[in-house]
């Protein structure tokens, strides 16, 4: 089984049968001979992640828990209120949450230059033939390919991809653009992991917050698709708005690939013995663990509600410009999630 893998290795392409081009936009990934998506990057890396998870099973550890109890948490707007809004002519929110999100996957190509560690110095084991060992060597340039495309070759990748659905389904429209976060990981109030080394315990952090992010992301993503489904939506475009479905199907595909490859990262990370400062080791499991709990309770817990009142504000004001506002905003209230 192999579980070293090269930087171009992990990089290297499918041989496509077709590429992939959205509403005239050429995409990453492309089809094979009977028309099956395949995703970005993934002739080896899929291989090499299945690999080493097997590899980690077989050490007798698990992949990192991440499961359905991740996606809890108020959601504001829901899908029904999203709904709601889309059949009122109110189609501002949905259009929005599409382009705020393919500007957010395109901030991801930073992965492609970011100062990965070697973790290799940081720890008591041999990571050779870890996940965690090309974390440098490939692994999170792929990633951030994956998020944020090649745009020097006219190639896009996940933030190409909302913009080109999101037209599809809306066709021309005249709404402003919308304000995007600035940042959507928890801010940290002090350096996370203080016993090992700064540049290690910030990329340990960074990896769980992606994880939560990514595992996260797929309520919206479940959504949108629903949406774009939905019969009753979009009469006038229902063909462009199954294609821009489709293309939210695909992404989805592609974010499995790069769930599973935290999943395996952090799993090996938590048997793994970090070097301390005063020379001595710590399980990474005691590293791990804590923040994780904390990061969940945030995610799931806090966040949600925070951006639910801040959501309903905004959205009752847009609400009520409408002729029949007030009618409006008591369904869209009864459609809320509870508290």
């Amino acid at each position: 089984m192999q579980l070293r893998f090269t930087e171009e290795e992990l990089m290297r392409e499918h041989d496509y049968a077709a590429p992939q081009v959205v509403a005239g936009h050429r995409i990453h990934g492309g089809f094979d001979a009977a028309g099956n998506y395949l995703c970005p990057r993934t002739a080896l890396r899929q291989q090499a992640i299945d690999n080493w998870a097997q590899a980690l099973l077989q050490r007798g550890g698990q992949l990192f828990e991440a499961d359905a109890s991740l996606l809890s948490g108020v959601r504001t707007p829901n899908t029904a209120q999203q709904k709601l809004l889309l059949l009122e002519g109110l189609g501002q929110t949905f259009w929005n949450s599409l382009t705020i999100t393919g500007v957010i996957e395109a901030r991801g190509r930073f992965l492609v230059q970011a100062p990965i560690p070697d973790y290799q110095s940081a720890v008591e084991e041999d990571i050779s033939e870890m996940a965690l060992g090309h974390l440098h060597r490939g692994l999170m340039k792929a990633h951030g390919l994956d998020e944020g495309g090649e745009p020097e070759r006219g190639i896009g990748g996940h933030d190409v991809m909302w913009f080109a659905l999101r037209d599809l389904a809306f066709g021309e429209t005249d709404y402003p653009e919308p304000v995007i976060p600035a940042n959507i990981t928890r801010p940290e109030s002090s350096e996370p992991m203080p016993q090992i080394g700064r540049p290690h315990a910030r990329i340990l952090a960074f990896l769980m917050n992606l994880l939560m992010i990514e595992f996260r992301a797929e309520i919206g993503f479940a959504a949108t698709e629903a949406l774009l489904r939905d019969p009753e939506l979009f009469s006038t475009r229902q063909a462009e708005a199954e294609q821009a479905a489709d293309v939210v199907q695909r992404i989805r595909l592609d974010e499995e690939v790069h769930v599973t490859s935290l999943r395996v990262m952090l799993g090996e990370a938590r048997d793994l013995h970090f070097k301390t400062g005063d020379g001595g080791h710590v399980l990474g499991a005691e590293l791990i663990d804590p923040f994780w709990q904390s990061l969940v309770n945030w995610a799931t817990v806090e966040q949600p509600q925070l951006l639910a009142d801040r959501n309903r504000e905004m959205l009752s004001a847009r609400i009520l410009e409408h002729a029949e506002g007030e009618r409006i905003l008591r369904q869209f209230d009864a459609l809320a999630d509870a508290a």
